[in-house]
């Protein structure tokens, strides 16, 4: 499901032009639809092209008449902004392909048709609804070197927000239940009259995440990514734990929690001495359970294991250990 905040913005705005779009090719088009859309959108995949499509249509279209000349207008305008037609397996449209403009009359009062075309095609608001989700169902082994540093600066803005417990403390709050103790000393202020009733209920907080990455020589490819994938998640939790294994189980925590990115990245590759090599996972899994697990795991941690899983180990040893690791914990992904 979508998140609310995900069609703030860009997209919102993309929204926006499309159903001026269509009124003026004669769909009555108002800003009610609009923002009928925005909600339904919100429980839509926005990476799956058919659903937006169907939610689009579903909200926009009252007559049957109006079918073709939506698909028509859908297919051109979210090609302009970038939402090209994917090829099979997600593959991104061929680079230099030229975007035809369907903006060209919507142009503000005032402004010639050509300024506004040239205008929507500099746009960069016009980009990040596609740009975004194809990085979003893209392989990493797939990227080119120009999204690899777009997924790398999406990264460094991740901000985690993880599960929260209810934990045995409790604080003042207006609709809890009646704390006694307080109410009872408030009232030793008014010769034993209790004129309020003190509340309280249990406080909430946030759930320890771990996070153990595999950096063998199969997950390579994937492997400096998802470096930054934990460097991010240390620096938007506090109570986050890293660790890599291959053959080996390393803790990084430390290294990752360096304010500058470029040395705790360096720090952490240098720490793991199987950086590449083979794969050992039930091993690495053992140790982390016997060494770690009462360290890290208390409070109801959640548990995240990244791998492709091939390993070289025995295999009767993994499932032990993996069978232990989600008994301990609250959550094993």
């Amino acid at each position: 499901m979508a998140r609310p905040e995900r069609l703030a913005g860009h997209l919102l705005g993309n929204l926006v032009l499309f159903g001026r779009l269509l009124r003026r090719e004669g769909l009555p088009i108002g800003a009610g639809e609009i923002v009928t859309l925005a909600e339904a959108l919100r429980h839509v995949d926005l990476g799956d092209r058919d659903r937006f499509r169907d939610a689009a249509r579903t909200v926009l279209v009252g007559r049957r008449a109006e079918v073709a000349v939506f698909e028509r207008l859908f297919d051109r305008f979210w090609r302009t902004v970038g939402l090209a037609e994917s090829p099979p397996h997600g593959r991104a449209p061929a680079r230099g392909e030229p975007a035809r403009s369907v903006l060209a009359g919507l142009t503000p009062p005032g402004a010639t048709p050509g300024d506004g075309a040239e205008a929507a095609e500099r746009d960069p608001a016009l980009e990040v609804y596609s740009a975004h989700e194809v990085l979003r169902a893209k392989d990493f082994a797939r990227l080119e070197p120009e999204e690899i540093a777009e997924v790398q600066r999406l990264m460094e803005r991740l901000r985690f927000r993880l599960a929260r417990r209810r934990t045995r403390r409790r604080s003042p709050h207006p609709s809890g239940r009646v704390d006694l103790r307080r109410t009872l000393r408030g009232a030793l202020r008014h010769g034993g009259e209790p004129l309020s009733l003190a509340r309280r209920r249990r406080t909430m907080k946030e759930r320890p995440l771990v996070l153990l990455c595999d950096v063998s020589g199969s997950m390579e490819v994937y492997s400096r990514l998802l470096l930054r994938f934990l460097y991010a998640a240390l620096r938007s939790t506090r109570r986050t734990e890293a660790f890599l294994f291959g053959t080996r189980l390393t803790r990084v925590t430390r290294q990752l929690r360096d304010r500058r990115i470029d040395r705790a990245l360096k720090a952490s590759v240098r720490r793991a001495a199987d950086w590449g090599g083979g794969t050992r996972i039930g091993e690495t899994l053992r140790e982390f359970n016997y060494r770690w697990a009462r360290r890290v795991l208390g409070q109801g941690a959640l548990v995240l294991v990244i791998s492709d899983g091939w390993d070289r180990g025995d295999t009767r040893l993994l499932g032990r250990e993996m069978a232990r690791l989600q008994r301990s914990c609250h959550r094993l992904v």
